[in-house]
């Protein structure tokens, strides 16, 4: 409202095309700029697929598992505690055992072990005869660990999709599609989408018909929760996934959309982002990550139901708990306000599983990268998340010194760090958010794909918009804005009037509005008003469309 900045993208001189002008806008907007290739994009089919082969590393990790296949090596699948882990070790577990595999998995527990390999996790592998490691979703900065492995008499394959550390781990083979070399296409591939690749690679070398439909849904799962880009493989893979996950062919998955009111069909990247993703991370994050293993892995029905209830339940959990830790952090943060140009709150209470929700939610509301920290008597852990101006994985990297692990990205960061040194990361992080976000406007960013007249958007052009789906990172739901459009009709929605209902009209065209968490500003609705909006779809009442209002301001 008020403190959002409207970005509107300015308009450039667009081809001569047979598309809808209006849809080569947006796909200027989204950086698909070449005629040639926007049949391609639309399409999203095996076009934008990658040989794996073309992933440094690759090679040399399906020749050590197709070693270890042929001698009947025990291998571990080592995986992350997040829903893009869990769903990346359940895909190599089932994918390596259906190639005659043995194969066993292990997720670490988020407070006892926190992120990646570690020492105690090794030895009980080795202990119970594993001879190949394999880790998915982590690994790229345990040396140390890695050394350790190899001391044991353990061998280490690497697949993982977060930054290149300065020094890598002496492994077997490393598979990241960050590495150089990699062809674009696949640089931004999720952790379960290289475990993916890694099964594919497989298949090939050993000259076996791959199943797609017995691990896409997996792949879709996981992309979208991790909010990885959708576009390259991405976008192809996550189509794909889309129409498998939909078919509620996995148990665990079908008991999960049923307790979460959710029917096959229903189920679109914002319903893993914000209805499955949680429940899937819920587990991770409150008690074990093998719960959603479980889920996602079982054949049997009873214990599928019992999972996705347990689930459902420690997702209320979360929820209660992220409200009470954000209206803490809240309090701490606001009188820092607006001179800090990144936040830091570090609490004995902070519990490690909801630190990241509760960074995300205050640097969305406030526009500053920020860090939540769960401080221990010695060691503490904390996660971090920035805003497109400030790259924090980055910036953390360059803290490496005063931390024990991290890792991450431009927008998000986990790490564990000596409790003594908090207040030195936390000068440091300040210098370099001082330095980086000089003059930068540090308040919430509307984007705009266009500024329309809301009759132009008639029934004709949704199957248009529809065809740039799946919606994510990289590839966001259209927004539009139309001026002075009459407000026919306002409702307060919600228990507590918390949404707000708006039947709008612009020209000859009505259409309803849904303004979601807006009901606070029922008394800034006024009978004309320019609003800025997406298209939703109802999921029940026949999907009916409507508009999906993300700000508005009066319009005398």
């Amino acid at each position: 409202m008020k403190d959002t900045r409207w970005q509107l993208r300015l308009p450039s001189p667009l081809p001569d095309t047979s598309f809808h002008p209006l849809l080569v806008r947006l796909l200027y907007n989204r950086g698909i700029t070449d005629p040639r290739h926007f049949e391609t994009f639309l399409a999203a089919d095996e076009r934008l697929a990658g040989d794996p082969f073309a992933i440094p590393g690759m090679q040399k990790a399906v020749e050590r598992v197709c070693q270890a296949l042929a001698k009947g090596e025990t291998i571990a699948v080592y995986g992350d505690f997040d829903a893009d882990g869990v769903t990346a070790t359940v895909l190599l577990v089932q994918g390596l055992s259906r190639l005659g595999g043995t194969v066993v998995p292990y997720l670490p527990h988020r407070q006892r072990e926190g992120y990646g390999l570690n020492q105690a996790a090794l030895e009980a592998l080795h202990g119970q005869g594993v001879v190949l490691v394999v880790t998915v979703d982590c690994g790229m900065t345990a040396v140390a660990e890695v050394e350790y492995a190899r001391r044991l008499g353990l061998e280490v394959i690497i697949t993982d999709h977060h930054r290149l550390p300065p020094v890598a781990p002496a492994a077997v083979a490393a598979v990241n599609p960050r590495a150089p070399g990699t062809p674009q296409a696949m640089a931004e591939l999720a952790g379960v989408g290289v475990a993916y690749k890694l099964l594919q690679a497989l298949h090939l070398h050993l000259g076996r018909e791959m199943d797609d439909e017995e691990v896409l849904d997996l792949v879709a799962l996981g992309t979208v929760a991790d909010a990885a880009p959708l576009l390259g493989e991405n976008r192809y893979l996550v189509r794909r996934g889309l129409k498998v996950v939909n078919r509620l062919r996995r148990l665990g998955l079908s008991a999960l959309a049923d307790a979460a009111r959710l029917k096959g069909g229903e189920v679109d990247t914002e319903a893993i982002s914000y209805v499955l993703g949680p429940r899937l991370n819920a587990a991770g994050r409150l008690d074990h990550a093998l719960l959603s293993y479980n889920l996602l892995a079982t054949q049997d029905h009873d214990e599928a139901e019992r999972l996705a209830r347990l689930l459902d339940g420690k997702n209320r959990e979360r929820q209660e708990l992220t409200g009470a830790l954000l209206a803490q952090a809240r309090q701490q943060v606001v009188p820092l306000l607006p001179q800090a140009p990144l936040l830091l709150v570090a609490q004995d209470n902070y519990r490690a599983g909801v630190a990241g929700i509760v960074a995300g939610k205050l640097a969305e509301e406030f526009y500053r990268p920020t860090v939540v920290i769960e401080v221990g008597p010695e060691v503490s852990r904390g996660s971090a998340r920035s805003i497109p101006e400030f790259n924090i994985g980055s910036a953390i990297d360059g803290c490496g010194h005063l931390l024990l692990r991290f890792g991450g990205h431009a927008q998000a960061a986990g790490f564990t760090i000596p409790t003594c040194n908090i207040s030195a990361f936390h000068q440091h992080l300040l210098e370099l958010a001082g330095e980086r976000l000089v003059g930068v406007d540090l308040r919430p960013r509307l984007a705009i794909d266009a500024q329309v007249e809301l009759s132009y958007l008639d029934g004709r052009f949704i199957p248009l918009l529809e065809s740039l789906a799946p919606f994510g990172p990289g590839n966001d739901v259209p927004t539009f804005l139309s001026r002075r459009l009459q407000v026919l009709e306002t409702r307060a929605l919600g228990g507590l009037g918390e949404h707000l209902r708006l039947k709008v009209r612009g020209g000859r065209v009505t259409w309803p509005a849904m303004a979601f968490h807006m009901g606070r500003y029922v008394s800034e609705v006024t009978p004309y008003l320019d609003v800025v909006y997406s298209f939703g779809r109802e999921r029940d009442g026949g999907g009916m469309m409507h508009l999906n209002v993300k700000d508005f301001l009066p319009n005398p």
